[in-house]
């Protein structure tokens, strides 16, 4: 049976052309000239995908969507934004309005059914079948400062756009969350908003419901970054019930977990297949971070669990310890040396832009794919 694809735009023009060229490889086209017939008929015919325009005179787009995800029979028909509109702040609406993808116009057709293919065969995939374990990793330091939530959230990104893989990254440290200022994105409560519920009223829904699609393909539960909500960290039921269910909703699952201090540590590590652990070529920290890999080893990692070195280098050549010193230190070899970038920092801090997004395909951006593509290696296709 053919794919229904309702395509929502206020120009005939669009609408004729996109819909004949869609009729030609075999899709059936229903079509919408504004926000209050596409929600109607959304509910009616339940397409196998939305096309969606943004600027429309009386319901816009970002309404719409707004709209179908909040009701249960429309909640889960995926949405394609397809709009003139192309500002970072447009698609950063677009995605936290329920997008499942965002495309600017003008676009070559075969780029767009590309990505219509790609979002019709994940939902089929998801809807065939049972939920299964996507693969977790926890990422950790033995002290403060050292770049845990950058590499994080720059490495959920940069494994998605290599594979195209769901990924959820999520900052589990309530008051301490780095995310929304760094991406310009405000105050973001997802974290707070389920630390409070009890364990048993969090389930893959409730998180959904706070989880954020990001320009860069991945999803992110985040924490504010205000001490007052550093409390309710000792929820560590809530902490655990999130990880565990976090790991049916994507192939790979990126954790900030921080220091181990985290009062839900061993919760959070009992369901890691893996840490990555930061650290950086100073005599202190490294001293530091061969206690941490101690503490890890009676967690099994080191053993049965796999532990990945990484380090991040913010210090003077002359005034560092090399990788050959760092791993006879510490006795495992470095995974990934993440180099010096501070003037890539200091423009992703003024615009907005997660590292690797600043120069893409650069040396940072290089040593961020290689580490995806050893853990890619890993996580189960």
């Amino acid at each position: 049976m053919a794919e229904k694809i309702l395509i929502v735009d206020d120009d005939v023009q669009t609408l004729r052309l996109v819909g004949l060229m869609l009729e030609r490889q075999g899709y059936k086209i229903l079509a919408a000239s504004n926000g209050t017939q596409a929600i109607g008929m959304a509910r009616s015919e339940l397409p196998d995908l939305i096309l969606l325009d943004v600027m429309m005179p009386d319901v816009d787009g970002f309404s719409v969507a707004r709209t179908l995800r909040k009701e249960p029979e429309t909640a889960d028909i995926p949405i394609l934004m397809f709009t003139a509109r192309a500002q970072v702040e447009d698609k950063i609406a677009g995605y936290e309005s329920g997008a499942d993808d965002y495309l600017t116009k003008p676009i070559h057709p075969a780029e767009l059914t590309a990505h219509m293919r790609a979002i019709l065969s994940r939902s089929k995939s998801h809807g065939s079948t049972p939920l299964e374990r996507g693969y977790t990793i926890g990422v950790i330091a033995a002290k403060g400062g050292l770049g845990v939530s950058s590499l994080a959230l720059n490495l959920a990104i940069n494994y998605y756009q290599n594979t195209k893989q769901d990924v959820i990254a999520a900052e589990l440290r309530p008051g301490q969350g780095s995310w929304s200022c760094e991406l310009g994105m405000g105050t973001q409560e997802g974290l707070n908003n389920l630390l409070r519920l009890t364990p048993n009223d969090i389930n893959t829904a409730t998180i959904e419901n706070e989880l954020v699609r990001v320009p860069y393909g991945i999803r992110l539960l985040m924490a504010t970054p205000y001490a007052r909500d550093v409390p309710l960290m000792k929820n560590t039921k809530n902490i655990e019930a999130i990880v565990d269910h976090l790991s049916l909703m994507a192939r790979l699952v990126l954790l900030d977990i921080g220091l181990n201090t985290h009062l839900a540590f061993d919760e959070i590590l009992n369901l890691c297949k893996e840490v990555i652990v930061v650290t950086e070529p100073f005599p202190g920290t490294i001293n530091r971070t061969k206690i941490l890999l101690e503490d890890l080893k009676q967690r099994g990692f080191g053993k049965g669990k796999l532990v990945n070195l990484v380090v991040v280098n913010r210090i003077r050549a002359d005034v560092q310890l090399s990788v050959t010193q760092i791993q006879e230190g510490l006795g495992i070899p470095v995974t990934q040396v993440i180099p010096p970038a501070p003037e890539v920092a200091f423009q992703a801090a003024t615009r907005n832009l997660p590292m690797i997004q600043v120069q893409i395909g650069g040396m940072l951006s290089l040593q961020y794919s290689r580490l995806a593509e050893a853990i890619s290696e890993r996580v189960t296709v």
